[in-house]
């Protein structure tokens, strides 16, 4: 499923509680009326945005047809932070920002987590394209192998595969096109270790 944003994961949740006390679906107005949107244009988008990711369905010539889509052994979503963007490709400064996303709960890491968008194609043959989401484990070690978030001199962030090689670290983009980064043990601070990917198609 895709990444929910924070306000569509809480029209969501009262779907949820409005079906669950009524047996019906709240009208597009009281939609409107719980969250302060007095356009009934923009419940429509949020609605349509939900159908679209495949959290409910939807008859076009209904009032109240909103069907809540069950999830997947009743997976859970949490809401993670998403802090901003990583390069897969030249390195970037870390831009960091207030969003959050919401990912399904098998996609998260034993540790902290949290999302970041990438930017570039240095990742493709890994599957990580340009506007991906990545979830991010918040670790400062890696093991070879590992696709890692990596800052470099304390300023700019990307997104490689690390290998620890005879006193350097190796930095490998997933790309043919592209070379290595090879840096310093010094010079590099491991930020986190991906361990999920969510595409918007």
């Amino acid at each position: 499923m895709q990444p929910l944003t924070k306000r569509q994961r809480e029209i969501l949740d009262y779907l949820n509680e409005f079906i669950d006390e009524h047996g019906y679906a709240p009208s597009l107005e009281e939609i409107g009326q719980r969250f302060g949107l007095s356009s009934l244009a923009t419940v429509h988008k949020h609605l349509t945005n939900l159908q679209d990711k495949g959290f409910i369905r939807r008859a076009w010539n209904r009032s109240r047809s909103v069907e809540l889509v069950p999830t997947r052994m009743g997976a859970r979503a949490l809401e993670l932070p998403l802090l901003g963007y990583v390069a897969a490709g030249v390195p970037i400064e870390a831009v960091v920002s207030a969003e959050s996303v919401v990912v399904p709960e098998e996609l998260c890491g034993a540790r902290d987590t949290y999302a970041l968008r990438v930017r570039g194609d240095s990742m493709i043959d890994e599957q990580i394209r340009d506007g991906d989401l990545v979830v991010v484990e918040d670790r400062r070690t890696a093991h070879n192998g590992e696709t890692v978030i990596a800052l470099l001199d304390g300023a700019d962030v990307t997104l490689k595969k690390f290998y620890r090689e005879d006193g350097h670290i190796r930095l490998q983009p997933a790309n043919d096109a592209m070379a290595p980064i090879i840096v310093s043990p010094s010079s590099v601070q491991i930020q986190g270790v991906v361990v999920g990917v969510m595409r918007r198609y």
